[in-house]
């Protein structure tokens, strides 16, 4: 089992729209950082994630989520009138990938405020100075640790 952290920007898609689809689950579709991309090519059916809002006021976690598909090719990166098009992709030879997540949870945002404020926290690459990596692998004791933030929350 790996835990991992995905961003994404509330107004684009949030952990609501996840949870309010018929089937709770999407394609994490539109990352284009190799880093991320790598990343999401290394979770397993099972993994966990954290639902992030970036771009949010306040940004922070607001729930989880679990893999359900591994890797595949996004498809938006072929599509010409998509956002996420890249003309230097081919179906032979694609460069980015989603993977399916499901929803698993929702609950109070712990913000991003409270997670730099933890001293447990302090290498969690999250809460690192200049971070923006959208799919960041989380450790198990750091899954836990936050977890156990979002108790308090309730």
């Amino acid at each position: 089992m790996q835990y991992w952290l995905m961003k994404s920007e509330p107004d684009v898609f949030s952990i609501q729209d996840l949870q309010n689809d018929a089937q709770k689950r999407t394609f994490w579709e539109g990352v284009r950082n190799y880093q991320a991309r790598n990343n999401m090519r290394l979770m397993e059916i099972g993994d966990l994630a954290f639902f992030y809002h970036s771009n949010a006021n306040p940004p922070g976690i607001v729930g989880t989520m679990q893999v359900v598909e591994t890797a595949q090719p996004d498809l938006t990166q072929f599509d010409p009138t998509s956002h996420y098009y890249d003309p230097k992709s081919s179906p032979d030879n694609p460069r980015w990938s989603w993977v399916t997540m499901e929803f698993v949870s929702e609950f109070e945002i712990i913000p991003l405020a409270d997670l730099k404020a933890n001293p447990q926290l302090t290498d969690f690459p999250l809460v690192q100075k200049g971070s923006r990596l959208s799919v960041i692998p989380v450790t198990e004791n750091y899954w836990n640790l936050i977890n156990e933030m979002n108790v308090g929350t309730r």
